[in-house]
């Protein structure tokens, strides 16, 4: 799943792994439903691991995988 993260008016694009998801809620659903709900009820937690990663004006995606969580 790829979402955007905004830091001022730089843009940064984001993939979260599947894998990633499903360690976040392991009984989600494994279609696109469980998948946006999943993301959803973990957006907080989403959103500091991709702060974690983000370095300004480093490049413009960074990819979450399970072992950011």
């Amino acid at each position: 799943m790829r979402f955007w993260g905004y830091d001022s008016a730089l843009e940064a694009s984001f993939f979260i792994e599947e894998d990633a998801l499903r360690r976040l809620e392991p009984n989600a659903h494994r279609n696109e439903s469980g998948f946006l709900n999943a993301f959803d009820s973990n957006r907080d937690v989403i959103c500091a691991a991709a702060a974690s990663v983000y370095v300004r004006g480093s490049r413009g995606s960074y990819d979450l995988v399970a072992a950011n969580f």
